[in-house]
């Protein structure tokens, strides 16, 4: 993985996405000893101090897999960025162990806190899924209202939707396809509402871009560190360039616009 990375390291790319299912069990499995060999937090020391390599960002790790020493890796690093996806799945600890989550919502609810602490301005997303087979009006009410008091930045919401020779196909109290619908348009507009507040709390910093190739309409953007995205007019000099910016004001698409500070090329 190592080798893999400082290849595409070479070949141009200032930030790598670390991306997979069950991320944070990556790692050499010893039936002799039951334990991993090359740990996810081993990788990530190792990545960490790869000479080259600007941004490093976690795409997605569940609760379970975040223990305090990724977090405090990530909070000290330079390459690392403050951003984690985390998925929830539901904030009803029923309908978790229905799903057979290896965790409860009191655990997510330790992770998104241990976050914060260390990584104040960190931006924390969350997968979500409404109308698992058994979620009723209550269990919705306690997603929604878990998802409302935690200091995440953004949701993604999924609908249930059945898939063949699973455990979930031939449960009972199937959700209907209406409600599904209405759960999944509520919880869009508290995400809306999220990270609008999350982008509120950015403007008048300045922070580090890295801009993409995208000209649309005659803008280009970019994301920081924290994942806050920005646009600014076209410029092919900026492409795949990390440089300073002023978070100015959020316009009627919810994206942030920003001077670029165009001395600071990094």
């Amino acid at each position: 993985m190592v080798a893999e990375v400082k290849q595409v390291v070479d070949s141009g790319a200032k930030e790598v996405v670390l991306t997979g299912i069950n991320l944070g069990d990556f790692g050499i499995y010893d039936p002799s000893t039951g334990n991993h060999q090359a740990s996810f937090l081993e990788l990530a020391t190792a990545l960490d101090s790869m000479t080259g390599l600007e941004r490093i960002r976690i795409s997605s790790i569940e609760p379970n897999l975040l223990n305090n020493e990724l977090i405090n890796l990530v909070a000290a690093s330079e390459r690392f960025v403050p951003h984690f996806h985390i998925p929830l799945q539901s904030g009803s600890d029923k309908i978790l162990k229905k799903m057979k989550r290896r965790y409860l919502s009191a655990l997510y609810r330790d992770r998104v806190a241990a976050i914060k602490s260390v990584m104040p301005n960190s931006c924390i997303g969350v997968d979500v899924i409404v109308g698992f087979p058994g979620e009723t009006d209550s269990d919705f009410l306690d997603t929604y209202n878990f998802l409302n008091e935690i200091d995440i930045s953004y949701l993604h919401v999924f609908t249930y939707s059945e898939r063949d020779q699973t455990a979930a196909a031939e449960m009972n109290e199937v959700v209907p396809i209406s409600i599904r619908k209405e759960r999944n348009k509520k919880l869009r507009i508290l995400s809306a509402k999220k990270l609008r507040k999350f982008y509120e709390s950015q403007l008048g910093t300045f922070q580090s871009v890295l801009f993409e190739a995208d000209n649309k309409d005659g803008w280009m953007h970019g994301f920081t560190r924290n994942y806050v995205k920005v646009r600014t007019p076209f410029d092919p000099s900026l492409i795949n360039q990390i440089v300073d910016c002023k978070l100015d004001s959020i316009n009627g698409e919810g994206e942030v616009e920003v001077t670029v500070n165009s001395y600071s090329l990094i």
